[in-house]
């Protein structure tokens, strides 16, 4: 930047998205303070989640949902009203050191949303309140204390997981059957989560390198057909095999090309784009969960991901 005034704004870094004008500049803001296109990888945890122990979601399913997608965007907001400070010499174009949203309305946002989540989910029930609570205090011991820690990124795989096996315990009353898909999905955000950290400084190689051995992992178990627990099998929607492939070859093609790229080079730009694969990256294998459980609602989930890439583009998920 020159230090003389011009015209022409400077463009911004290569490693932050630079938005055109809009006609609702606050609207804006607060879309990408909640990071709206990540927003639909929180569906398909509860779906998953329902998926382990029976084909077809009900209106308890639907409570989890709902639940689930509040207590995730409290934690979008906290993390940002967290991370105000340092997000002002690092990320200035973030809403809150911008000033185009007030901290004060971000952590009110954060707490109005865990509220709702909570009261969601005990309407689904109390063995939904009972995981929901735990899920409500991670979220929020991760943005506050945990996320610089060693602790950090299991503490986000411990949300992810939570938040799947909240489906379950909404929609079935429990969640036993369910722990091996929480155990995969939680694994794949751990991955996601130590690439992160790295996201808006120049880092190792290593963490992206061992995302992209987790993701190669994490298809092979996909691609084996478990056996259906916790239900008769009448009661299970077989799907074709090949569909449970394909979706999970999907999940590998959505993140190998970027934890590459960010593997020979960790560069801040890169390491940001692999970020955002992998966050894309788990909606197919939440689809991929809910195939290989014979639920349909794996082809409601496959549909979302052109949707998340597509709005991905204009507003950015990390």
């Amino acid at each position: 930047m020159g230090r003389r005034p011009t015209t022409t704004p400077p463009s911004p870094p290569a490693h932050q998205p630079h938005h055109p004008q809009h006609p609702c500049p606050r609207a804006w803001a607060w879309a990408e303070l909640l990071r709206l296109p990540a927003l639909f990888t929180v569906p398909g945890d509860a779906l998953a989640g329902a998926a382990a122990l029976t084909a077809h979601p009900n209106h308890r399913t639907l409570l989890a949902v709902a639940s689930s997608l509040c207590l995730y965007e409290a934690g979008m907001a906290l993390n940002d009203w967290a991370d105000r400070t340092e997000d002002a010499v690092e990320r200035p174009h973030r809403p809150l050191p911008s000033g185009r949203i007030r901290p004060a309305a971000a952590f009110t946002a954060a707490c109005a949303f865990t509220a709702t989540g909570l009261a969601l989910a005990a309407r689904a029930g109390r063995p939904a309140l009972t995981v929901a609570v735990p899920l409500a205090a991670t979220v929020w011991s991760y943005d506050l204390a945990l996320k610089r820690t060693p602790a950090g990124p299991f503490a986000m795989a411990a949300a992810r997981g939570l938040d799947l096996l909240l489906g379950a315990a909404a929609t079935a009353g429990h969640i036993r059957p369910a722990l091996p898909s929480a155990a995969l999905l939680g694994t794949h955000t751990l991955a996601v989560t130590t690439v992160s950290r790295h996201e808006t400084r120049d880092g190792t190689p290593l963490a992206p390198l061992a995302a992209l051995v987790t993701t190669g992992t994490l298809t092979w178990l996909l691609t084996r057909r478990p056996p259906l627990r916790g239900l008769p099998s009448h009661r299970h929607s077989r799907l074709p095999t090949s569909l449970t492939t394909a979706l999970s070859a999907t999940y590998a093609a959505t993140t190998t090309r970027p934890y590459v790229h960010a593997t020979l080079n960790p560069s801040p730009p890169l390491t940001q784009r692999a970020v955002g694969a992998g966050i894309r990256a788990t909606i197919p294998l939440q689809a991929a969960l809910a195939a290989r459980s014979g639920a349909t609602t794996a082809l409601l989930l496959a549909a979302l991901a052109p949707v998340a890439r597509r709005l991905a583009r204009r507003v950015s998920v990390t």
